[in-house]
């Protein structure tokens, strides 16, 4: 027997049904697409554009349409790049850690941040292959045989682990994405009336039914996969910041980077979560499934991530003082008082003096706040990744080749064209797919609302909660 704890707030709220969940969560897939819908992709659209434009500027005339120069020759596209692979560590810290952990309030969550995690992970590989200068030519980085006689990936360098890393980490929470929408497919096939909508589902479902060997089937796989993905979420970021923790530049080599990284990706990729979620759940009117508990626990890993951040910062600090290198000391000084100081401080004032503001229980638990903070929590760990690229190259040993980086209006054309990318594909995906997993919301929901249900025949449907649904338990 199951106990809930009283003191509790509910999960799903509302006194909802099977039938209800069904109904709810089918809806936007099922209705004509809104004006608002409508609005929000065309002007995704506009942005999608933008990028476009950008990236035919960056093909037809070469890199020198960026702002790098001979002493800067990474910035706003690496910055972007570590922005956005940062941002996809949620979904599958959601989907995966929190499984293994048996946290039932991912439920309603899961689906749209391991969604966002994919289409961050795309526009994240946008900006290395860009930044070859010659991306018909990306396949170098893998290690096939070829007929350039001694041509070959060097697999000391971390830029090709991070070629591995983040190809396996798409893969992973792709194919964990996925299976998780099978279900909730089934039940959207046997709901549809047009021919065509019952076809694709049809397809997308791969013939499921509901049967005890189904369910068995998935529940394994789901756990096959998170234990495979756990890793995942440590290891990517870990190897993202051995880009530059195994150089010797001042500023960046230093051991800290690993788990400071995967702090911060955590960090942004629950604020980004935050982000669309709370817009989600008004437009799509999934008030009852995505409920003040559910962002008071995303809220409560902002806090404690955030605080780790903010700890790394202060580290970094101390051990420049304390490893008596002066080239050390003088990367950090000038971060906080040379030409960047509007930069450095504004990645403090975001990532470490704002997130600290849901120690209070009322913030913490207000829509309004949470939107906002979350937002300056995404600008504070963009400026992040642009202190710690930009003020470690911009002043090297050698005064004389001393530089100020300034980003062209393709490169800001390029990032913002991501942006467009990244809603296009995650307004597509919420008008398609089911935003909500249907499956796993049901499986929890007697614990959660404490309410009897009737037998429905919509909770009989092939894509209802499973029968030995233990996985959650």
């Amino acid at each position: 027997m199951q106990h809930v704890s009283p003191i509790r707030e509910p999960l799903v709220t509302g006194g909802k049904t099977y039938a209800d969940i069904t109904e709810d969560v089918c809806r936007q897939v099922e209705a004509k697409p809104n004006m608002r819908w409508m609005m929000a992709l065309g002007v995704s659209l506009i942005f999608l554009a933008i990028f476009f434009y950008s990236v035919y500027r960056t093909l037809w005339f070469g890199i020198g349409e960026w702002g790098l120069n001979k002493t800067v020759g990474w910035a706003w596209d690496i910055t972007n790049f570590v922005w956005w692979v940062g941002i996809g560590h949620a979904g599958t810290l959601i989907s995966a850690i929190l499984l293994l952990f048996r946290q039932k309030w991912r439920t309603s969550i899961n689906r749209a941040a391991e969604a966002m995690t994919i289409f961050a992970v795309i526009c994240a590989a946008m900006f290395p292959v860009l930044h070859m200068g010659r991306p018909w030519l990306a396949y170098w980085v893998l290690p096939l045989p070829n007929t350039f006689g001694s041509l070959w990936v060097n697999f000391n360098s971390p830029l090709l682990w991070d070629v591995f890393a983040i190809s396996t980490y798409f893969s992973v929470s792709l194919v964990f994405w996925y299976i998780g929408l099978i279900p909730d497919f089934a039940t959207i096939r046997d709901r549809a009336t047009g021919p065509i909508a019952r076809r694709a589902y049809a397809l997308l479902s791969m013939n499921w039914t509901g049967s005890a060997k189904h369910w068995s089937r998935y529940e394994t796989v789901s756990l096959i996969l998170a234990g495979l993905a756990t890793p995942l979420v440590l290891s990517v970021h870990t190897i993202v910041s051995m880009d530059f923790a195994t150089s010797v530049i001042p500023g960046w080599h230093t051991t800290i980077f690993p788990p400071y990284f995967v702090a911060g990706a955590i960090f942004s990729g629950f604020a980004m979560v935050l982000t669309l979620m709370i817009v989600t759940r008004k437009v799509f009117k999934l008030e009852d499934y995505i409920t003040l508990e559910h962002v008071e626990s995303m809220n409560k890993v902002i806090t404690l991530t955030g605080s780790i951040v903010g700890v790394a910062y202060i580290t970094e600090f101390f051990i420049a003082w304390y490893s008596g290198v002066e080239y050390e000391q003088y990367a950090f000084i000038n971060r906080a008082t040379g030409p960047y100081w509007w930069a450095y401080w504004s990645m403090m004032t975001c990532n470490v003096i704002t997130p600290q503001l849901f120690w209070f229980r009322s913030i913490r638990r207000s829509l309004t706040a949470t939107f906002i903070i979350s937002i300056f929590v995404n600008i504070g760990m963009w400026f992040e990744r642009f202190v710690i690229i930009v003020t470690s190259l911009h002043r090297d040993y050698l005064p004389s080749s001393w530089v100020m980086f300034s980003p062209t209006s393709i490169d800001v054309g390029i990032y913002v064209g991501t942006m467009g990318l990244f809603m296009t594909l995650f307004l597509l995906f919420a008008k398609f797919f089911p935003v909500v997993n249907m499956a796993e919301v049901k499986s929890i929901l007697k614990s959660s609302s404490g309410v009897s249900h009737t037998h429905n025949p919509d909770a009989s449907m092939h894509g209802t909660a499973p029968k030995n649904s233990h996985k959650h338990d």
